[in-house]
């Protein structure tokens, strides 16, 4: 009899039991019930003296979910008085949990923290509208505003309507976007290198037509990949401080060295695969990968962000090499992953203690050498010896993020507000889909006033 006892089984008669019996049973001594009730009321001090913090990101796969992974078990086991979730969700490149974060906060139920790139992302929709709290003591206490490059500072904080400068969250990675990417084989066959100018650009890209390669792969099934380049061209062609001044209002978008930079672009487009519209990044970043042993690319050159490293070790690919972009050099066009305190949060101490860890160079070294990215904070760098370590890339990257000067990338949420964003790449579709530069530039110069950035 499942579940049963043997009091219960047999005859009816061996079901009595007398009541004999039941008084000669011992019962726990009140010395041992009180030890028993103290014991109880420990347990649920111990149990409810856990803070429990719940963080919401978009890393649900890959070595960008492993490396968080590790970041959050680590200061799990180093604050056993805390518990930190990582409360992610898939779906749309950050699309899906961008919009639900965005639900949360609006209604008062925000997670403790969550994942928002640094930029316009982070100050136009949370920290203008007063939804986060500033962070103004952590970075005062863990020396950031020296140990985060300026170019971060600027675009994790906002000043009030005394002036004063409040710092909103903390990056915990940095990506650049302005690389271009190239297969060694064929360049060395060629006995080319890559073009640190788009005038050099374009020779090499006539010497790869000639040879029968495409000479640039471009994966525009999602729009921004073709604003991404723009991007690029825009800082190559006006440099840095031109380039920054496209979003403070300060350089004019109906100017001669912005339409010099999307004639560029439109030359760019010539070299690009035929069937760039069906492709998303990493497929057109595949066609720098041969089909098979003898066989040659489909591509030569693709122009993305260092997030095509994870792609070609995931396809096992070696023969790759990197450079600036064309006229990038010694410009770091920058993105961010943070995370800041929302202003309802209900564990704020816990929190700031997570993201203390979070900004810390030793919480850096842990989580970048998995996802590929760079440590935002310059006094990171340096693994412990038995941790996973940089790659060569990073390595490199990591020289450059401390040399370079910095810009925020449109792209990926630091440049500019999200309607203005999204207004730059429907008129870059438009003018993918049929070039003319004066109709594109009057369409940005239109974008730029119609957020009251220009007159």
């Amino acid at each position: 009899m499942v579940g049963g006892s043997a009091g219960v089984q047999g005859s009816p008669a061996s079901r009595h039991i007398k009541v004999s019996e039941v008084l000669s049973v011992k019962l726990p001594s009140r010395r041992i019930l009180g030890l028993i009730s103290a014991l109880a009321i420990v347990a649920i001090a111990c149990s409810s003296s856990v803070t429990k913090v719940e963080v919401v990101s978009w890393w649900t796969t890959g070595s960008e979910a492993t490396g968080f992974k590790a970041v959050i078990d680590q200061f799990n086991k180093e604050n056993p008085s805390i518990q930190v979730t990582n409360s992610a969700i898939a779906g749309g490149a950050g699309s899906v949990a961008k919009a639900a974060l965005q639900n949360r906060v609006l209604n008062g139920v925000p997670p403790d923290s969550f994942q928002v790139a640094m930029g316009h992302e982070l100050l136009d929709t949370y920290v203008v509208p007063d939804y986060m709290s500033n962070l103004d003591d952590m970075f005062s206490a863990n020396d950031w505003t020296n140990q985060f490059p300026q170019g971060v500072l600027d675009i994790v904080s906002a000043k009030d309507s005394s002036g004063k400068v409040h710092y909103y969250s903390v990056p915990v990675d940095i990506q650049r976007a302005n690389l271009l990417w190239f297969n060694k084989s064929v360049f060395s066959a060629s006995n080319l290198t890559p073009p640190s100018t788009w005038d050099e650009f374009f020779t090499v890209a006539e010497a790869l037509k000639a040879k029968g390669f495409t000479a640039l792969a471009v994966g525009d099934n999602d729009m921004g990949a073709d604003s991404q380049v723009l991007e690029i061209v825009l800082v190559g062609t006006l440099g840095a401080d031109k380039y920054k001044g496209l979003w403070l209002g300060t350089t004019d978008w109906a100017g001669g060295d912005v339409k010099a930079a999307l004639t560029t672009y439109q030359k760019v487009l010539t070299y690009v695969n035929s069937d760039h519209s069906s492709l998303t990044w990493d497929q057109a970043a595949d066609y720098l990968i041969p089909a098979g042993a003898g066989a040659q690319p489909k591509a030569a050159m693709t122009i993305t962000g260092d997030w095509a490293v994870g792609e070609f070790d995931n396809k096992t690919f070696t023969d790759y090499g990197w450079a600036a972009a064309p006229g990038n050099d010694k410009v770091y066009d920058a993105l961010a992953d943070s995370f800041g305190l929302p202003s309802k949060a209900a564990n704020n101490d816990a929190v700031k203690k997570f993201l203390t860890f979070v900004g810390s160079a030793s919480g850096q070294d842990l989580f970048n050498p998995y996802k590929g990215s760079i440590p935002a904070n310059t006094t990171a760098g340096n693994p412990p010896p038995d941790a996973r370590q940089y790659n060569a890339y990073q390595k490199w990257a990591i020289g450059e993020w401390k040399a370079d000067a910095i810009v925020p990338s449109l792209e990926y949420g630091a440049a500019a507000a999200p309607g203005w964003k999204s207004a730059f790449e429907t008129a870059v579709t438009a003018f993918v889909a049929k070039p003319d530069v004066a109709i594109l530039q009057a369409a940005l110069a239109k974008a730029c006033k119609d957020v009251n950035v220009c007159r």
